[in-house]
């Protein structure tokens, strides 16, 4: 089982209980991934704003908003690899959902095994681009190494604590994805949603020009926190 696999956080987004129920089951059990579930579009949309998931899979035929109009809204302002499932097999309707901006395509019926191993060939996929851990990420004057946990300003190396390194290195490999407080808890093993403020704080303080009006180290109001960073070099 790959790396990305071990930690990828999945959310299951169907109408069907029963078919949640299942996946939620087997995804966890037989794919080591981590999965949350909504009934439509609207609940999926809510926990978006609170946990940043590294994979959607998405049922195309829906109440109200569709798994395809959910997609394209999603793609919006992400890049998170969409996986659909639908019943409907012909190939308009593959294409239409490729075309909303979906990485992959499962009909249904489908063997549960091969659901995971195109969760795992997707989460491959994406992870060069989510996960740039050992390449370093230049925010104006200050330069962050991720494989050595090192932070520079102005060719002269900046002392980190071990949780704002961990807390950096975290943004860095995400660099331009939003992530909530919660998530980063959990990510980081944090108890309290106060520290990942605190933390944020002292890293404004040691990357920004001005930390009350933060170019790099960015507020998302209603979600959380953001990396942008100049490059990644």
């Amino acid at each position: 089982m790959s790396s990305a696999a071990d930690t990828a956080h999945l959310l299951v987004v169907d109408d069907d209980a029963r078919l949640r129920e299942l996946l939620h089951r087997y995804l966890t059990t037989n794919g080591g991934y981590r999965v949350s579930a909504a009934a439509d579009a609207a609940e999926a949309r809510a926990l978006m704003k609170s946990i940043a998931f590294d994979l959607l899979i998405v049922d195309v035929m829906m109440p109200g908003e569709s798994g395809i109009d959910l997609t394209r809204g999603v793609r919006a302002h992400s890049q998170v690899p969409i996986l659909m499932l639908t019943a409907r097999g012909e190939a308009e309707h593959r294409i239409e959902g490729l075309e909303s901006g979906a990485d992959d395509y499962l009909p249904k019926p489908f063997e549960p095994r091969e659901l995971v191993l195109r969760c795992n060939a997707l989460l491959r996929r994406a992870t060069p681009t989510q996960r740039s851990a050992h390449r370093e990420v230049k925010m104006g004057e200050a330069v962050f190494d991720p494989e050595r946990g090192e932070l520079r300003r102005k060719g002269k190396p900046v002392r980190l604590t071990s949780s704002e390194a961990a807390l950096l290195k975290l943004f860095a490999a995400n660099a331009g994805r939003s992530f909530s407080r919660t998530d980063l808890c959990t990510r980081l093993g944090v108890t309290l949603e106060r520290s990942i403020d605190v933390q944020v704080t002292r890293l404004r303080r040691k990357i920004e020009e001005d930390p009350k009006l933060p170019l790099y180290l960015q507020t998302v109001r209603g979600v959380g926190y953001v990396l942008v960073p100049d490059r990644v070099t």
